[in-house]
């Protein structure tokens, strides 16, 4: 495993009297993908907003190249090399390609106060930096964005933030609202980031996708860390156990298993089922 680029130690987050992260320590390594896993209410949302500098934490520590570090906001974080990536890629459906590409950083031409957008320049970056990561349907950077499959607007954003310079990838299930094969293509670009030496943070709640690109493996639940382990560790049958309660679940089991032994194989009914 290499040096950790990010360091959590001891984060916590707090919302009035509401805990919403208890006590998160985790390493966040280059060349590999952290994949945070946990069902809806575990505090995976609260987490990525403080790793980009949307939220401070109240206590704890986060330290990147070895150097204890607070952003002040998300322009600092994105300017330190942070990038997320939100479940619908952050793209803008009536722009083109090209112009999506370079919001807010595009490219001119011309001199003084007569500068224009080059949008010839911004089209070939643009439609290279998404062929590049294997996307080849994009030929056009001015096809609108509002034509590409979830998958490709995914590959856009993600092309996007490495092409300025993004150290860690934060992505927000970027699979979830996908089929089957646009979440292939999603699944090959992680492992592309991976391999150009990127620290990807891949959060879901679908365990198949996460054991497809993960290498380190964080379940949250409830706001804190239930179980941190690497690739191999824990089967997908284990994973799911923990992700859904564990021992919660198994105590429920072993219940409707004992009420179905006292009652001749038959399972519970709810109050409002007749006799």
């Amino acid at each position: 495993m290499s040096t950790p680029i990010l360091k959590l130690r001891n984060i916590c987050k707090s919302f009035g009297p509401i805990d919403v992260l208890q006590d998160i320590s985790l390493d966040i390594c280059p060349g590999e993908v952290l994949c945070l896993l946990g069902d809806n209410g575990a505090g995976k949302s609260t987490l990525i907003k403080t790793l980009s500098g949307v939220y401070r934490p109240n206590s704890g520590t986060i330290e990147m190249d070895g150097r204890p570090i607070e952003f002040t906001g998300p322009r600092d974080a994105s300017n330190r090399g942070i990038a997320t990536v939100h479940q619908f890629g952050g793209t803008f459906p009536l722009m083109s390609i090209g112009r999506s590409f370079f919001i807010g950083v595009e490219p001119t031409k011309g001199w003084g106060p007569f500068k224009i957008f080059d949008r010839k320049k911004a089209n070939e970056i643009a439609v290279k930096a998404v062929r590049d990561f294997g996307i080849t349907r994009i030929e056009d950077g001015d096809r609108l964005v509002g034509g590409l499959s979830g998958g490709e607007r995914q590959s856009l954003a993600i092309a996007r933030a490495v092409h300025f310079g993004a150290k860690v990838l934060i992505l927000d299930e970027p699979t979830a609202a996908l089929g089957v094969k646009q979440a292939t293509h999603v699944l090959r670009i992680v492992n592309e980031a991976k391999r150009r030496g990127l620290a990807v943070v891949f959060i879901t709640h679908q365990v198949m996708h996460a054991m497809a690109v993960g290498d380190h493996f964080a379940v949250l639940i409830r706001g804190a860390v239930a179980a941190d382990f690497r690739k191999g560790e824990k089967t997908r049958e284990e994973i799911t156990d923990l992700m859904a309660g564990g021992e919660t679940m198994a105590e429920l089991e072993a219940q409707i298993d004992g009420y179905m032994a006292t009652h001749d194989g038959h399972a519970p009914q709810h109050a409002g089922a007749s006799a």
